[in-house]
């Protein structure tokens, strides 16, 4: 073996295949599409979704529900995640509880709940609290900033209008 032996038979590009061009190329004539069908007949494109005729499986299986793609991301983080993962005296804020990884990278909205304890006093800043995260907050001695943010939607208490006979 010589060097300039070395890197014979490698090749860092492929070349793209030039179709329709002959009968010396290898991909004359039908052009690699085969004799007579759908798939030869030029403007052919199928469905992503299409599976032979068979009832597609995006058709075949019951939708539920709805998914409200406008929705804000909401993170939730608990009481007692925060007696883990803060120091007395600290300040909570939706980026530092991002730093700490006690919620998912992407989110628009942080929500403190109160399950578990808190006996460390912290200054919470968070978009949203549950009542009882908030008492549990203040009980410990810290305090509660409500960030601006969206405002959750307040269904009608009221129920359906009801019609009168």
């Amino acid at each position: 073996m010589n060097l300039h032996d070395i890197h014979r038979g490698i090749h860092k590009f492929k070349r793209r295949r030039r179709i329709g061009r002959g009968p010396g190329s290898g991909h004359g004539k039908t052009a690699g599409r085969g004799h007579k069908g759908q798939k030869s007949r030029a403007g052919y494109s199928r469905q992503i979704s299409f599976q032979g005729g068979t009832m597609p499986m995006v058709r075949r299986i019951p939708k539920r529900g709805f998914n409200n793609r406008w929705a804000p991301v909401v993170a939730v983080v608990n009481v007692e995640e925060l007696e883990k993962a803060f120091a007395a005296g600290e300040a909570v804020t939706p980026e530092a509880v991002r730093a700490k990884k006690l919620v998912p990278p992407h989110f628009e909205i942080l929500k403190v709940l109160g399950n578990g304890e808190l006996k460390k006093k912290l200054e919470v800043s968070a978009h949203r609290f549950s009542q009882s995260a908030e008492e549990k907050i203040q009980k410990a001695g810290g305090s509660v900033t409500v960030l601006p943010g969206k405002k959750p939607v307040v269904k009608n208490k009221m129920g359906h209008a009801q019609s009168s006979k």
